[in-house]
């Protein structure tokens, strides 16, 4: 992911019930989310001081935890005020929130019985996933050989915070010279991108991976169906291959940060115009409207 946001010290971290400057925001070496990446996490935006889908965000990161056996230390009510009061200290109206829920600090070896206390973080601060001018001509994708873990192995539904497998395919997609790029899963069915979910446009339907295809349900994909749904826009899950994609008449990506960002080439190929199409940006326009009534109220 790549982020453009104020300095650290700019932002604003709870942790474990403190909230203080980005610079001063800390953990122990022997947290097992640093030593071993075993924690769960969150990304969530507030827009116009409204925390965006906060229930679905809240549920999402306590089934995380429960399915790695990760005790989170607050109640979900408890949660939100602490996501609350860290963006209030930032006096911000729009925001990016990363919640992160740490194994805790245990010892050098796996044994998470070691970890005691779960640690909670609220990080707050902007983010800006893609510079806007892609908004407006569309991004470019390539396919990443890094396949995604298979379901079998490690469910995608747990946000958990090792995300080596698409760090290794983002650095092939940057090596590139791309933003952003897909991701197969082990039968070479398309996945989703590398922090993105994707959709495709053909004769004015839309697309997407199902859930068993190794993707993560995102919050922005399902708010998306939604909108499609409401609009008479029809929409199915269905098992996509790279020629679908080629073929396709739009395309484009939805996530927390990058919000709706369409997508005019994939390995070199022009979809449909090589433009942003009209559905796409009719999806847009509609996300754009629902966020300034959708969420928890902050101020």
């Amino acid at each position: 992911m790549t982020v453009s946001a104020p300095s650290i010290k700019d932002m604003k971290v709870y942790v474990d019930g403190r909230i203080v400057g980005g610079d001063e925001a800390v953990i122990s070496v022997f947290d097992h989310g640093l030593l071993y990446g075993d924690g769960v996490f969150e990304g969530i935006r507030v827009y116009g001081g409204r925390i965006f889908r906060c229930d679905a965000h809240i549920k999402r990161l306590y089934e995380s935890a429960a399915s790695i056996r990760l005790e989170i230390p607050l109640s979900p009510a408890e949660m939100v005020e602490a996501m609350c009061a860290t963006v209030r200290a930032t006096s911000l109206q729009d925001a990016y929130v990363r919640l992160v829920v740490t194994r805790g600090v245990g010892d050098l070896g796996l044994d998470p019985h070691k970890c005691p206390k779960p640690s909670v973080i609220v990080i707050v601060g902007k983010i800006a996933l893609y510079p806007e001018e892609f908004y407006r001509q569309g991004l470019a994708l390539v396919t990443a050989s890094t396949r995604r873990c298979a379901p079998d192995a490690l469910s995608p539904a747990i946000k958990s915070l090792n995300y080596l497998n698409n760090i290794l395919a983002k650095i092939q997609i940057t090596d590139a010279g791309c933003l952003e790029g897909i991701m197969l899963n082990s039968q070479g069915h398309v996945a989703e991108c590398t922090g993105d979910n994707l959709f495709i446009v053909k004769d004015g339907a839309l697309a997407t991976p199902p859930t068993w295809a190794g993707i993560l349900v995102g919050i922005t994909r399902a708010a998306v169906m939604e909108l499609a749904a409401k609009r008479g826009v029809a929409i199915c899950e269905k098992v996509l291959v790279l020629p679908d994609l080629y073929a396709a008449d739009e395309c484009f990506l939805t996530g927390t940060a990058a919000e709706i960002v369409p997508v005019v080439k994939i390995d070199g190929r022009l979809i449909g115009t090589g433009e942003p199409g009209p559905v796409t940006e009719k999806l847009r326009a509609a996300f754009v409207e629902l966020t300034k009534t959708d969420g928890h109220v902050v101020y």
